[in-house]
């Protein structure tokens, strides 16, 4: 009789409980994967790691402190058994080319049928690498038509990154714009997309670098 085989070890990287939440209820679909840590941001990552063993980590891309693409290539350069599948709400090509240069075996968008995750999975564990046609769009798109910094934001997102330079919070940036806080939030998160950022700061400080807003 055929020994029965291990279930895949898989762990989380996500900063936001409701999506690490999901993904915990999702897997217990599934008798050969099991969920063995959970962290929360890439440092969390690298200490559970070493705990946890993982064979597998889907890795969200904007983090604090330190990103996806940085929390991946750090494992990658630390664990390179541990094979890293990006799952993210974000896939334009500097981020998708970013976190497969960084090491990743995949790159997946939030939302992915967990049939299909769980696919994905078992294929990063056998070194496989699965790509949403969202993420391979962008990378052909932006291999085709390469683009100067910032020039895929908007005029409100470059309004909203003024006033990201100025300091300014959320609720201000509302309240000067006249528009609505979750539609703030919104511009917010497109803007450190499209920079490929993980943070305020750092958008801030790359529109400053690169001229990006008025003076």
């Amino acid at each position: 009789m055929m020994a029965e085989l291990e279930p895949i070890r898989v762990m989380t990287v996500d900063d936001h409980e409701i999506v690490t939440g999901g993904i915990r209820f999702l897997l217990l679909a599934f008798d050969d994967i099991e969920l063995v840590g959970e962290a929360h941001s890439g440092k969390d990552a690298l200490c559970l790691c070493d705990e946890v063993h993982p064979d597998v980590i889907l890795m969200d891309i904007m983090m604090p402190d330190m990103n996806g693409v940085e929390t991946t290539k750090a494992i990658r350069e630390q664990y390179p058994d541990v094979q890293v599948l990006v799952l993210s709400s974000f896939h334009n090509g500097d981020l998708v080319h970013g976190a497969m240069q960084a090491g990743a075996v995949g790159y997946l968008l939030k939302g992915v049928p967990m049939d299909e995750l769980a696919e994905a999975i078992r294929a990063a564990k056998a070194g496989r690498h699965t790509l949403a046609q969202e993420a391979v769009q962008a990378l052909v798109e932006s291999a085709g038509s390469p683009r100067k910094l910032g020039d895929d934001l908007s005029d409100r997102e470059r309004d909203v990154l003024a006033l990201l330079v100025l300091g300014k919070s959320n609720a201000e940036i509302a309240e000067q714009l006249v528009i609505s806080l979750p539609t703030v939030k919104s511009h917010v998160s497109q803007v450190l997309s499209k920079l490929g950022v993980a943070n305020r700061a750092a958008a801030a400080s790359l529109a400053v670098k690169h001229n990006l807003v008025p003076p």
